[in-house]
Order: C-alpha cells, then sequence, then structure tokens
C-alpha cells in the first residue's frame, strides 16, 4: 500500500501530469455548469429554437478555426519569445483584416450567401460573423500563449468564467426573453468575452508579456517561415470543421430546425469528456510533442500512451449513452428531447472516435504534417457526406441518415490514429537521427 501512494504521489509531481490536471480541473467547472443549465435552457427556449442556436453555433465552428489562418497555432512552436510574440502580433493583424473583410462581403452579397449555404434560419444575425471572426482570433492568440508558457491555470479559469457569464445568460435572460436571439447573441461573443479574460489574467501574471519586444521579429519572415500552417492547415481546419458540423446543415435542410435542435443538444452532452479530458490532454501535448522534437527524441510512445489513457477514460460515459442515451435525455431534459437520446446513441460512436484522435491531431502540425491533414480531412468530408445523403436517399429518416454518417466517421477517425503512427516513426527515424 504505501509503495502504490508512492507511485501515485510521484506521478502525480509530474508536470504533464500535473497540467493536465490543472486544465481538467478548470474545465470540469465550466463543464457542470453548462450541464446544470442544459435542462433549465432546453425547457426555456424548446427544439426549433435551440435548433437555430444550432445552425448560427455549426456556422460560426465552421469559420472559427481559420479566424486567423492558424497561424496563432504556431506561437508554440518557436524557441524564442520574441519570435512567438511576431505570430502574435501577424495573428492579429490577419483576424482583423479578415473580420472587415467578411463584413463587406456581407453587406454586398448577403443575400446570395444567406441562399448559397442554405441558412435562411439564422439571416438576421449573419452580420454577427464578423465579430465571430475577430473575438475568435483575438481569444486563438490569447489561448496559444498561455500554452506556451504553460500558464494553464490562466486557461482553466477562463473556460470558467466564459461558461458561467454564457450559460447564466441563457438561462436569466431566457425566463423573460426565450427566443432565438438570445442564445445566438451570446454565442457570437462568447469568445470575445474569454479573450478579454485572458488579457487581463497575462497582464497580472508573473509571467510577462512585454508589448514593446513586438517590434524585435519581422513579421514578413515569420509569415513566410510558418506559411504551411494557412496554405496547409488553415484549409484542412475549414474543411474539418465544415465535416463535423455538415450534420447540422444537412438535418436543417432536410428536416427542419427541430433536428437540428435534437443534434445539437446530443453533441452539447457528448462533447463533455472531449472538453473535459480531450482537449485538456490535447492543449498540454502539444507543446509537450514539440519540446520533444525540438529535443530530438521520440514521439510515437508518447501518442500512443495519450490515446491509450483516453480510451479506458472515454469508453465508460460513451458507452453508457450508447446504451441508455433515450431514457438519459428524456429524464434530464424532458420528454420533448426524447430524439435528441436517439440520436446522440448513433453519434456517441463518433464522438468517442474523434475523443481518441485528439493526441493524434495534436502530433500532426508540430510533425509539419499540415498537407498529409489537409489531403485526409478533403477525403473525410466527402465519405461523411455521402454516407449522410445515402441514408437520406434510400430511407429518408433523419435517424438513419445520423447513423450511417455517425459510424462513417468514426471509422475514418480510427483510421487517422493508424496512419498518424505510421507518420510518427517515419518522423522519429528521421528526426532522432538527424
Amino acid at each position: 500500500m504505501h509503495q502504490m501512494k508512492t507511485i501515485i504521489c510521484q506521478f502525480s509531481k509530474k508536470p504533464f501530469v500535473r497540467n493536465v490536471v490543472i486544465m481538467t480541473s478548470g474545465t470540469a467547472a465550466a463543464q457542470l455548469i453548462a450541464v446544470a443549465a442544459s435542462p433549465i435552457i432546453t425547457r426555456l427556449y424548446g427544439p426549433e429554437v435551440y435548433g437555430m442556436m444550432g445552425v448560427f453555433q455549426s456556422t460560426a465552428q465552421i469559420i472559427v478555426p481559420i479566424a486567423a489562418l492558424t497561424y496563432p497555432v504556431a506561437i508554440v512552436l518557436p524557441k524564442s519569445d520574441q519570435d512567438a510574440k511576431g505570430i502574435m502580433r501577424l495573428s492579429i493583424y490577419i483576424s482583423i483584416a479578415l473580420s472587415v473583410l467578411s463584413l463587406l462581403l456581407l453587406l454586398i452579397f448577403n443575400k446570395p450567401i444567406v441562399e448559397l449555404f442554405n441558412i435562411e434560419e439564422i439571416a438576421p444575425y449573419t452580420f454577427l460573423f464578423p465579430l465571430v471572426i475577430l473575438f475568435s482570433g483575438l481569444m486563438q492568440v490569447n489561448e496559444q500563449w498561455l500554452i506556451r508558457t504553460k500558464q494553464f491555470r490562466i486557461t482553466a479559469k477562463t473556460m470558467f468564467y466564459r461558461s458561467l457569464f454564457i450559460n447564466g445568460g441563457r438561462v436569466g435572460i431566457g425566463f423573460y426573453y426565450p427566443v432565438a436571439a438570445v442564445l445566438i447573441s451570446l454565442t457570437a461573443v462568447e469568445n470575445g468575452f474569454r479573450a478579454l479574460m485572458m488579457r487581463l489574467h497575462i497582464r497580472k501574471s508573473t509571467y510577462k508579456l512585454n508589448d514593446s519586444d513586438y517590434n524585435k521579429s519581422p513579421l514578413k519572415s515569420l509569415a513566410k517561415k510558418y506559411k504551411n500552417f494557412p496554405i496547409y492547415r488553415s484549409p484542412h481546419v475549414f474543411i474539418s470543421a465544415l465535416s463535423q458540423n455538415m450534420p447540422v446543415l444537412l438535418l436543417t435542410f432536410f428536416f427542419g430546425p427541430a433536428s437540428a435542435g435534437f443534434f445539437a443538444i446530443g453533441r452539447t452532452v457528448l462533447n463533455v469528456p472531449s472538453q473535459l479530458i480531450g482537449k485538456s490532454i490535447g492543449d498540454v501535448f502539444y507543446p509537450r510533442i514539440s519540446e520533444a522534437i525540438n529535443k530530438k527524441e521520440h514521439i510515437t510512445k508518447p501518442i500512443i500512451k495519450a490515446t491509450v489513457a483516453l480510451f479506458i477514460v472515454g469508453i465508460i460515459p460513451y458507452g453508457i449513452i450508447m446504451a441508455f442515451g433515450p431514457s438519459i435525455f428524456s429524464l434530464v431534459f424532458g420528454s420533448d428531447w426524447s430524439t435528441a437520446g436517439e440520436y446522440a446513441r448513433w453519434m456517441a460512436f463518433w464522438v468517442f472516435c474523434m475523443f481518441l484522435n485528439r493526441p493524434s491531431t495534436k502530433a500532426l502540425p508540430a510533425m509539419f504534417a499540415q498537407a498529409f491533414q489537409l489531403k485526409y480531412a478533403t477525403f473525410t468530408l466527402v465519405i461523411r457526406f455521402l454516407a449522410f445523403v445515402t441514408g437520406y436517399y434510400f430511407f429518408s429518416d433523419d435517424l438513419i441518415a445520423l447513423a450511417f454518417f455517425s459510424i462513417v466517421a468514426g471509422l475514418l477517425s480510427l483510421g487517422l490514429i493508424m496512419l498518424t503512427l505510421l507518420i510518427s516513426k517515419k518522423f522519429d527515424m528521421e528526426n532522432v537521427k538527424g
């Protein structure tokens, strides 16, 4: 027993484990608020209103990752803080430019854009997207700086603050004004709120961010050095986000906003383990892998270990949803949401497989495998689309279409893990030898 306690104590003192615990604690608090608020929110707003928010949220999630052309992801990689700060400055400029450009496009082409992407349900709220782009870019810059400097406590705190602000607003305002505008407006500003909280904490932190250092790094050379991010990673994350949010858009198009609402609440519940554990491990794992590469260490083994750990953690919660989804959703969210439980039962396999591939998706950019990610994401988008459309065409049933999509999407995620391990083994041979 004493030896076991010693092993646990030593394990808990490891920096990686300690940082994961810090991130998980903040995420757990944020998720606890979201989970506690969800039964109230679903009863206040109903499936159709929630579905409209789901359409806006899914559309936002497609554009959010490319708010700064993914340059913020490169903030973790340079050896010097000077270059990292230069990338931060470059990312902010790009976010502002894309925000202004998107506003001009909406002013000129709003109606054709709404019709092209079939988002008539949220047409009155499309002018919030430039704000989404700007706020997301600022949030990503601050988040990646905190990851680089291992200030995970600040990241954890701001997750909690954002959840408290957004879910508190949804509940508080919803008692008096339960309409889609409330849910959509709060969704649009949530990243801006978190970016502000991060910035305030960064200014107070012991690891100072000296603004005067920005001008020491030429932006043109940094943009060129990390050009793989906008050239390969940016299209990849756009296609990947489009692929993951495709079901909401297709369900809305073929079956109406209520179906999108069922999917949205199902995904919210299923993402709890992913946000609680998967993202925390991923955010800590990324700088750990980058550091290992800089030190000429093997990275295949850490990828396998992290993936196995996620399997052990995730099999129970996702297995429970697969077995008892409809009963759980009816009990927690009300009888109107039983269909969401049926959705979640099939989605659980897909989300669990995505949960498992978090270390792989974090390791690939560190190995400069963005070109591979782009090709695989494009392939995945096409196959997932065909799977959903096949289910709809032959059965005209929303649940069957989603089941086809989820099974195929899950298998593709498992395939990504296997291919990542092959790439990492080859990378280890070249990097360690070099």
